[in-house]
């Protein structure tokens, strides 16, 4: 079991639990899983740049990163239907929590200048994304490889009724939000 795994269920729970006052256990706020997507516009001329930002977020999530394509033929941009134009990864069970514990300890504290998460990525319904500039936070990542910094969204998706409750959740997990 993952070390923030096992801090939600013996710990995280039982005060989400006293603190919202549920009448079930099934009811207490659980993530569901966790989204990373790279939006890579300029790789729609480049195939290398999305080769490399799929290895790159394999790494870093641990799972295999698809590729994702423009669903609409979009002139101005110079892009047409099925072109790939970014990767994406949805991690869920023991991947979800070694992400976000890496997320949370690791990660975000080597972010330059680093004040905290700003709490307005929530969506009202308890879901939160946040958008990072450079995915070379991460310590999978070799610098000496990377040829340019890409920027990626995290969503990560709960089961929180309200953006009180996912806040909740989020702050006894970690998060490091702003003051």
């Amino acid at each position: 079991m993952i070390r923030l795994e096992k801090k939600f269920k013996e710990e995280i729970a039982p005060k989400l639990f006293k603190e919202f006052n549920y009448k079930s256990t099934m009811q207490v706020p659980t993530i569901k899983k966790v989204s990373l997507n790279m939006g890579l516009g300029e790789g729609s001329q480049n195939n290398k740049i999305i080769q490399d930002a799929v290895e790159e977020l394999t790494l870093i999530a641990g799972q295999r990163a698809v590729i994702t394509r423009a669903k609409k033929s979009i002139a101005a941009f110079k892009l047409r239907e099925g072109m790939p134009v970014g990767c994406r990864v949805t991690l869920r069970r023991e991947r979800m929590w070694a992400f976000l514990d890496k997320l949370f300890n690791v990660a975000l504290p080597r972010v330059r200048d680093f004040r905290g998460v700003p709490d307005r990525g929530f969506d009202g319904r308890g879901n939160f994304t946040l958008g990072i500039k450079e995915h070379t936070i991460f310590p999978e990542i070799d610098l000496d490889k990377v040829d340019r910094a890409k920027g990626m969204n995290i969503t990560i998706v709960t089961t929180a009724k309200t953006d009180k409750e996912g806040k909740a959740l989020l702050n006894l997990l970690g998060m490091p939000f702003k003051k």
